[in-house]
């Protein structure tokens, strides 16, 4: 599934999952996932809020493996797609997407518009 980072502020926060994700993903009673970051395991809460109005994921230690990937370097701060994999029973894996990934879904909009061909010198 892809989901979004979340900043708030001067920083990362989290990740933003989506509604439909949360209900097609996380069943209900679930109240701790597992995430893998690269070499990193950690488990993180779900709060009661996921299934009906903020379905996002924060806690500090994928706060500090989001911004050590450098993400928002960029002033604009815009929502990076990332690939969160479903790897068993609430475990999941968290993977950047590919800048030609996102290229082929159509994720910048710059990117996706027509090239037009150089004109040829008068």
């Amino acid at each position: 599934m892809v989901v979004k980072t979340q900043s708030k502020g001067s920083g990362v926060t989290g990740l933003h999952v989506g509604a439909s994700n949360a209900r097609r993903y996380f069943p209900q009673h679930t109240s701790v996932i597992e995430l893998q970051l690269d070499h990193l395991q950690i488990q993180c809460r779900l709060e009661p809020g996921f299934w009906r109005d903020e379905p996002e994921i924060h806690d500090p230690r994928l706060c500090a493996w989001l911004i050590s990937k450098n993400l928002h370097s960029q002033p604009n701060r815009a929502p990076i797609p990332m690939a969160l994999i479903p790897t068993g029973a609430n475990s999941f894996s968290l993977q950047l997407i590919s800048l030609s990934a996102q290229t082929r879904s159509g994720q910048t909009r710059s990117q996706s518009r027509p090239r037009q061909a150089p004109q040829p010198a008068a």
